[in-house]
């Protein structure tokens, strides 16, 4: 996937300013930066919702704006932060929603099909969860149940606008952990910096709709970089148990004392 000088406003408001990057297969790169920056709103435009005011999105040497919504489906899976809480649906039901992309109107689900379903399923650690609905799950399995679905829509890039948002520590690393080891092109929105340092091979560093930065978590998560960006004041040294980058923040006059 390629973006070149994308920019995206709203009426007068400039939201996003000439950003370009390119993605490389199987690449797990980190949309990250201060509330407003405009992470979101580039994924958007990454999978066709918002098109560019100016600039464009190239995937398999394409604009993305010239592929049909089935046609793009088959290329862009997409998870969003919030799982939708409207289906009234089994997991199994949602999950084979992901063979929609590939298959032609009216067909009905054969063999395989099946079999796609059920290997999502166990990869996703939800294989005895198949028959239940979609609405009682915890948020960590909804989350997983769409990534599932994101499976078996077959796709060669996976776009997570933060899909840990809401869920605690535990249900986080599972859901990083699987989207890593999915063997795809992974982009992702997030708001947790050691977490980002943690997964990604690469970050993009958004303030204000413009990139500050871009390149490993090394290079972009600087003790400058959080100090521009973010405003605070952090140690960045290395994690005991995972060797990355760690991010220490001091908290300073940002809490009151008792």
């Amino acid at each position: 996937m390629t973006v070149e000088s994308l920019s995206w406003r709203v009426q007068d408001k400039s939201i996003l300013n000439n950003v370009s990057f390119s993605v490389c297969p199987t690449e797990f790169v980190g949309i990250i930066g201060p509330n407003g920056a405009g992470k979101s709103s580039l994924l958007r435009c990454l999978y066709g919702v918002n098109v560019p005011t100016e600039g464009e999105v190239r995937i398999a040497d394409k604009n993305i704006l010239e592929y049909s919504r089935q046609a793009l489906a088959q290329k862009i899976a997409v998870v969003l932060q919030e799982p939708p809480s409207r289906f009234e649906l089994s997991v199994n039901d949602v999950i084979a929603m992901g063979l929609t992309p590939q298959k032609s109107l009216l067909s009905f689900d054969n063999h395989l099909d099946k079999q796609k379903v059920i290997e999502a399923s166990r990869q996703v650690d939800l294989l005895d969860k198949l028959h239940q609905s979609f609405n009682s799950l915890s948020g960590g399995e909804k989350q997983r149940a769409m990534i599932a679905r994101a499976i078996v829509q077959d796709t060669h890039v996976l776009i997570l606008d933060e899909p840990t948002n809401h869920l605690d520590i535990r249900h986080q690393l599972e859901v990083l952990t699987l989207a890593k080891s999915l063997q795809v092109t992974v982009i992702c929105s997030m708001h947790d910096l050691n977490l980002a340092a943690t997964f990604c091979d690469r970050l993009i560093l958004l303030d204000q709709g413009s990139i500050i930065a871009e390149g490993s978590p090394e290079s972009v998560l600087t003790e400058a970089n959080l100090n521009r960006v973010f405003d605070i004041k952090a140690k960045v040294d290395t994690h005991p148990f995972t060797q990355k980058l760690r991010i220490t923040f001091d908290l300073g006059e940002h809490i009151d004392a008792d």
